[in-house]
């Protein structure tokens, strides 16, 4: 039996495929994650409200010094006396000009000292909430530039599939219009083509949206993102022992850090309480000047005094109610709760840095199976192209082995980003993120 019509011949996946992402070619100079990341972190207002609380923490513990450190200060003043005397009868006025300088130094303070000691801890403490919020940008950029090319990727797939799909839909009308098919297949097709469009105008709205974070993040109008090599070889997971990145978090983690600076505060707390039953010992010196030029009201003649002071100033406390007491308790307590916190910040870095490690090694593993399902849908995709060509299949089959490949292939590039951003994400899980880290993602992006 001959065939009336010749089946058209159907474009080729990867030219199709090619055809669709070319319209994604940027007009405009595309930039790779380390280029915006540079810029979010001099736009981002999370990270510039962090860096400006870092710089605030810091003039606040340089204040914590002025306990142990000698004060000074001078005083001048002047008045006029009226004096009046009825016997014998005089009535005159006369100036008075004062000026008075006095020091201070502290020799045995400890509240000071423990005030002091706390102002460096929270020094360490203001720098660890600084590499928090880094390493929150580092992995909000990567999120926010991968989502775009995701989205990017999906528009293309859904766009290649709505034309295969608009082939065989027009292969379908034909083949009803000379009466070699039922209306089914028309219909069929139709519906198939309208669900791709609404899967189109889906997948656009979610690239304009996902373009609209990222533009926002890094403070640019409108950001291109360099794609990712395909194929490209993802690093491995180094070291490829989860203790060992477990136990890295537990000294280097911001969190783990503030905590334990948190803890040092707390325990210098208790020495400034203890300090309340501890006696104060200051070493003063002052030096004044008294000047009448019309003289004083026993005396018509200029004079000038001079006086200098040089002493210790001791004091120790006695009875204050019971209030160091419950002072001193109150910080035990306190200390305590920052042990505990410790802990707790220890053992949620530990939960969280296993997590990441195993999410890795899973997203490792869905690439190299959705590697071998590209291969096996490719396959499949010939062998029904093939089949359709003889006649012993129809064009639904062939639409629906190129469907499953556009899926698969989706699917692996989602899954390749997931495994970049997933170490990112484990790094920030155990502390060790560092804008370095950018740069071998950088090498897997296109040039």
């Amino acid at each position: 039996m001959k065939t009336l019509f010749k089946k058209p011949a159907l474009l080729p996946l990867s030219l199709a495929l090619g055809t669709v992402l070319a319209a994604f070619a940027p007009a405009v100079q595309a930039q790779n994650l380390v280029e915006l990341y540079r810029s979010a972190r001099e736009y981002d207002a999370a990270y510039q409200s962090a860096r400006s609380l870092y710089e605030a923490n810091l003039a606040k513990a340089e204040q914590a010094k002025a306990g142990i450190l000698p004060t000074a200060g001078l005083s001048m003043g002047a008045s006029r006396t009226n004096f009046e005397n009825n016997n014998p009868v005089a009535d005159r006025s006369f100036p008075t000009q004062t000026a008075s300088l006095n020091a201070s130094q502290p020799l045995y303070r400890p509240g000071n000292w423990a005030t002091y000691e706390q102002g460096k801890q929270q020094v360490v403490l203001s720098r660890a909430q600084l590499e928090a919020a880094e390493q929150d940008l580092i992995v909000r950029t990567s999120q926010a530039y991968f989502d775009v090319l995701a989205a990017q990727d999906t528009l293309a797939f859904v766009r290649a599939q709505k034309a295969a799909v608009g082939e065989q839909l027009a292969s379908a009308k034909r083949n009803f219009e000379v009466g070699t098919s039922t209306v089914t297949d028309s219909r069929e097709a139709q519906a198939r083509f309208d669900l791709v469009t609404a899967q189109e105008i889906a997948a656009e709205n979610d690239l304009r949206v996902k373009k609209i974070a990222l533009d926002q993040l890094v403070g640019k109008t409108d950001a291109q993102p360099k794609g990712l090599l395909v194929p490209v070889e993802l690093p491995p997971l180094v070291p490829a022992d989860v203790n060992t990145w477990v136990r890295q978090s537990e000294d280097l983690h911001p969190t783990v850090r503030q905590a334990q600076a948190n803890l040092e505060v707390a325990k210098l707390e208790i020495d400034k309480a203890e300090a309340g039953h501890k006696p104060t010992l200051d070493l003063t010196a002052s030096y004044g000047v008294q000047r009448n030029p019309q003289g004083s009201a026993t005396s018509p003649l200029d004079y000038r005094t001079n006086s200098t002071t040089v002493g210790l100033a001791l004091n120790l406390p006695l009875f204050a109610g019971f209030a160091t007491q419950n002072r001193i308790r109150e910080t035990l307590s306190l200390e305590e709760k920052a042990r505990t916190d410790l802990e707790g910040a220890k053992r949620g870095v530990a939960l969280s840095t296993r997590t990441a490690y195993f999410g890795v090694l899973s997203g490792q593993g869905q690439v190299k199976a959705l590697e071998a399902a590209e291969a096996s849908s490719q396959s499949a995709l010939d062998a029904n192209k093939l089949g359709y060509q003889v006649g012993v299949r129809i064009n639904i089959d062939v639409l629906n082995a190129q469907s499953q490949l556009f899926q698969t292939k989706r699917d692996l590039a989602q899954a390749r980003y997931n495994v970049l951003i997933g170490g990112l994400r484990l790094r920030q899980a155990n502390g060790t993120l560092t804008p370095e880290d950018l740069l071998l993602i950088n090498s897997l992006l296109t040039q």
